[in-house]
């Protein structure tokens, strides 16, 4: 499955017994030889009594992670799909907290990000003092960008271009920066207008993706709190596709809409 090009290998998880290592992960996120994907998603049963499933994320290399946008909207797309509900709204167990998914008349899917955290001890980065701008020296200069959590660590930086951004190089350096104790998403925001951003993401155990969903959130989050953006809908544009994010500011949770592709299924022997 895909959204905006961010791709999942799904798989039940209720209906048959799952247990998988890293090294298996990493052979089916292997896009030369196992199936290829960004992350792998499990759809297990509830943990909570209020929840409809449990929703588990693990990286390309097999670290697993406590949160993924895109991946949540292909997750109801597949529960949907393979009708193990038919519920319009759906709540789900994550190790972060708690989702709620819902389909739309217009065929997107919305899903209730939660409410982002900003003190640095839950995102977590290694600072006492909370700030809207954070800097670390790198090689002879500094580099300066918001950080917030959506559930996963994000630190996002403005760029003028998107299309020269190095988001290979300086994503893979910032990503396991001493700064981020737990790694982070490294988002590169170009600001069009107040309601449109570009944005390109290094993702934390997958390096650059098609689009983030997290991410989009976190470059929101951070751009309102900056007085880049207005608080109100925002359109993101990855280099997978739109997302549609909204805001009310703190204390508020996010809102992320857009769409979940089911690509093909099938059956791989482990």
């Amino acid at each position: 499955m895909h959204g905006l090009g961010n791709d999942f290998v799904v798989i039940d998880a209720i209906n048959q017994q799952i247990s998988l290592s890293a090294e298996q992960i990493q052979f089916i996120a292997n896009r030369n030889f196992g199936i290829g994907c960004d992350q792998l998603l499990l759809v297990e049963n509830p943990v909570s009594d209020n929840a409809d499933f449990k929703y588990r994320i693990f990286n390309a290399d097999g670290s697993e992670v406590s949160q993924c946008g895109n991946g949540a909207r292909c997750f109801a797309r597949f529960v949907r799909d393979n009708l193990l509900s038919e519920k319009d709204e759906i709540r789900v167990d994550t190790n972060s907290g708690q989702l709620l998914l819902r389909f739309d008349e217009d065929g997107l899917i919305t899903v209730n990000m939660g409410i982002p955290k900003h003190l640095p001890a839950e995102i977590p980065i290694n600072t006492d003092q909370e700030a809207r701008f954070y800097t670390i020296p790198l090689n002879n200069t500094e580099k300066v960008f918001g950080a917030v959590s959506m559930g996963n660590p994000h630190a996002v930086m403005q760029v003028i271009d998107i299309n020269s951004a190095p988001v290979a190089e300086l994503g893979a350096v910032l990503e396991n920066h001493p700064f981020f104790p737990e790694r982070a998403n490294i988002g590169f925001m170009q600001i069009i207008n107040r309601r449109h951003i570009k944005l390109r993401v290094y993702e934390r155990g997958a390096a650059e993706t098609l689009a983030c969903g997290s991410g989009a959130c976190a470059a929101v989050v951070i751009g309102i709190e900056q007085n880049l953006l207005a608080q109100e809908s925002i359109s993101v544009e990855l280099p997978g596709g739109l997302l549609s994010i909204n805001w009310a500011g703190r204390g508020h949770p996010v809102f992320m809409k857009g769409p979940a592709v089911s690509v093909f299924e099938g059956q791989i022997k482990l």
